[in-house]
């Protein structure tokens, strides 16, 4: 898991406690936040973690053959069908990951409950049940709690996996960690040459909401990577929508009566609130040094201490507090 903002620290604290148990968790957050990232987390720490990993996306099932894929089915139930283990029994002595399980039916759903009760599985066309060790991890982008205040998902199997809850923060929430993201995803696309960014193309990554976290944000430097004529990305390099990010975080134009160093100093205390207030991270996107961008922020807040001459001024101050 990429990224040292406290969101993020707070995240691999909780993780690593959970790890520990073999409790049922609920990871919740936006698509593309990272919720298997997650579930692999919690495997690797855990005391299972020399067991198998299963990954299944609830929403990806046949609503006739979902008991199939979880719990399994025995040899010869039918002419051409081949017996064959079911999930749960799959992620024996290890962990199954259920993806979206928000989109069960209820059918499923109370499947699910009555194995999560007593960790049974009977294979359909069986006539035993077989007991398991499996650890469940299940994950949803939809809040399962208003799902049962609608009468959409079952309460009872909602108070069964909600006993642990971890909510993955969205990646507009800690655009500090971007910079960090950019790094990792160059490493894995662009291996063999070394990958920069130039610093308008940086802000406008910081300055996206990315509505589809961090996944997204791969694609889009996946891309980047495909259409750079040199090792370096520049804005140029980025989709539309994120360049107009970018312009829209340098639409504040100067006032006549700015000066440049007014100007650019109002800008990297922009750039560093929009960092969470890390210098280093601030530093990367503005290609400066530590010892430049101190000299900004002293002159800024020179500047801030005196009495706004004229309304115009004063709007400035306005316009950049609302992009922030």
């Amino acid at each position: 898991m990429v990224g040292d903002s406290r969101v993020m620290n707070e995240l691999r604290a909780r993780v690593l406690r959970v790890a520990r148990t073999s409790f049922t968790v609920l990871v919740e957050g936006e698509s593309g936040a990272g919720k298997e990232l997650v579930a692999h987390e919690i495997h690797a720490r855990s005391p299972r973690h020399r067991g198998p990993f299963v990954a299944v996306n609830c929403a990806a099932l046949v609503e006739t053959l979902v008991e199939a894929e979880l719990f399994g089915i025995e040899e010869r139930i039918a002419t051409g069908v081949r017996g064959r283990r079911g999930k749960f029994e799959q992620a024996d002595q290890g962990t199954l990951f259920m993806d979206e399980v928000a989109d069960l039916s209820p059918a499923a759903q109370a499947k699910l409950l009555r194995v999560l009760q007593d960790m049974t599985v009977e294979r359909i066309g069986g006539h035993a049940s077989s007991k398991i060790d499996t650890r469940v991890v299940v994950a949803t982008n939809r809040s399962l709690h208003d799902m049962v205040s609608a009468g959409r998902f079952r309460a009872d199997l909602y108070y069964r996996l909600s006993g642990v809850e971890i909510v993955v923060p969205p990646l507009r929430t800690r655009r500090e960690d971007i910079p960090l993201l950019v790094h990792h995803f160059l490493s894995i696309y662009s291996p063999t040459v070394t990958m920069t960014v130039a610093p308008n193309a940086s802000e406008a990554l910081v300055a996206y909401d990315w509505p589809g976290n961090v996944r997204q944000l791969g694609r889009v430097l996946e891309r980047a990577v495909a259409l750079a004529s040199r090792p370096e990305i520049t804005l140029a390099d980025l989709p539309d929508h994120l360049r107009s990010a970018g312009h829209k975080v340098l639409g504040a134009e100067p006032q006549s009566d700015d000066s440049l160093r007014a100007w650019s100093s109002r800008y990297v205390h922009l750039v560093l609130t929009r960092c969470g207030g890390n210098k280093r991270r601030a530093c990367e996107v503005l290609d400066i040094s530590y010892h430049t961008l101190q000299a900004h922020l002293t002159f800024n807040q020179v500047l801030s201490q005196r009495v706004p001459e004229s309304p115009d001024r004063h709007t400035l101050s306005i316009r950049c507090d609302a992009v922030v």
